[in-house]
């Protein structure tokens, strides 16, 4: 037989005999052994946070700092943007007809002037000489008008004369009727006369009038036919649709025997020299840039050109909130194209302003972007604002004329924290 179970027996038996008959001394027994271990245990955890304060007193972090002085920097204005032709115009037709001239075609570059679609006269020749025709016509009834004023003056002094004599044998009349000596048949015979010559005076007037209006008639025939003749000879210049600028075609014209109404278009133009930069502004630097001011650009194909602004718009884009800024750029060799994108460097008025490496930017607890600064062996952040990304490092304002600058440690530490610096000069 195998001792194991009778011991193992024997050990739960004795187990169980403790926890029933002897309960009260077991209890006892553990409390007593909480008791002394409990204090020891609270000294110790009293002790440890009192030893890391005293750590953390006297904890020193190992920092780099830069000795950067401000210096008077160029604030220019950065922007994206865009070239754009200087002139850009669809060319039109203004009258109808069939084209008889050969089409230039896109790329081309037409003078000022240069003649682009030539259209078929058809019948407007004909209409030109017969407007010329009416001229001469016209002028030949200015004499023959010239000519009834002086009849019709002499008209008029002689129902003026019979007027008079009328007048005359009417007073007698009725001074001879107040005396016995006429009828008062006599009396109204002669004032039947004065009414006769009074109605022939007004007669000679109104052909007087009428004589002078003849001359004005006859002028007024003379300009009709003067704005025919006009008229004709501008329908004709309208056979020629010209170029209106010097530039390049950007499609072909008009191609032979098509027909042209008035507004069909005949070919588009645009001028490249000089060219535009266009890009737009934020409003917070809108106040840096004035009309005149220098610029320069560098285009997507690295080719760099300077220019001068010429245009600052006054109102902004209702959606971006930015503002449209024209730099106008000489382009002679018409390298530069419309469209191509740019990054334009605006000049403005300088300021003192610090280059730090892009590395030494951090935000505090609040997420403004700032730099730590070592102060009488502290930490200490300080705001910053950006003005200029170089490949050198980033130009900063906001800061006192001599800083020291943590470049390295600076994630390490807070405000006011005890710091170890080494100093490292700036790059000359």
């Amino acid at each position: 037989m195998r001792p194991t179970p009778i011991i193992i027996a024997i050990i739960v038996a004795s187990a169980l005999y403790m926890l029933v008959f002897e309960r009260d001394r077991l209890l006892s027994f553990a409390a007593s052994d909480t008791e002394e271990v409990a204090p020891q245990e609270t000294v110790e955890a009293e002790a440890e946070p009192a030893a890391e304060d005293a750590a953390s007193d006297i904890r020193v972090v190992s920092v780099v700092a830069l000795k950067s002085q401000a210096t008077q920097i160029d604030s220019a204005v950065l922007v994206r943007g865009r070239t754009e032709a200087a002139r850009q115009i669809e060319v039109r037709a203004e009258t109808s007809g069939l084209v008889e001239s050969e089409p230039l075609r896109k790329g081309s570059y037409v003078e000022a002037g240069q003649l682009m679609c030539e259209i078929d006269p058809g019948t407007r020749l004909t209409a030109l000489a017969e407007a010329e025709a009416r001229v001469p016509e016209a002028q030949s009834r200015i004499p023959e008008a010239q000519a009834r004023v002086p009849e019709a003056e002499g008209r008029l002094a002689e129902a003026r004369a019979r007027l008079e004599e009328a007048l005359i044998n009417d007073n007698a009349a009725q001074k001879l009727s107040e005396d016995g000596f006429a009828s008062e048949t006599r009396v109204a015979g002669t004032r039947a006369t004065v009414s006769a010559a009074r109605a022939s005076v007004q007669a000679a007037v109104a052909g007087l009038e009428a004589a002078k209006a003849g001359i004005e008639s006859a002028r007024a025939g003379v300009r009709s036919a003067e704005a025919s003749v006009a008229s004709a000879r501008k329908e004709i210049d309208r056979l020629d649709v010209k170029a209106p600028f010097s530039g390049l075609l950007e499609t072909d014209t008009a191609e032979l025997g098509a027909l042209l109404q008035p507004g069909s278009p005949c070919a588009t133009i645009i001028q490249l020299d000089p060219i535009k930069l266009v890009g737009f502004v934020p409003e917070n630097e809108v106040a840096k840039i004035t009309t005149g001011a220098m610029a320069g650009a560098r285009l997507v194909s690295g080719r760099e050109v300077a220019g001068r602004v010429t245009f600052l718009s006054r109102s902004s884009d209702p959606e971006t909130r930015t503002f449209r800024v024209e730099v106008q750029v000489p382009n002679p060799d018409l390298q530069i194209r419309d469209g191509q994108t740019a990054e334009i460097i605006i000049a403005s008025e300088g300021k003192t302003a610090h280059l730090i490496p892009a590395s030494a930017m951090t935000l505090n607890d609040e997420g403004t972007l700032g730099v730590r600064l070592a102060v009488d062996g502290k930490a200490q952040f300080a705001p910053v604002t950006i003005l200029r990304d170089t490949v050198d490092g980033m130009w900063v304002d906001g800061l006192a004329e001599q800083a020291d600058i943590i470049v390295v440690g600076q994630e390490y530490v807070i405000d006011n924290v005890a710091i170890d610096v080494t100093y490292r000069e700036a790059k000359g």
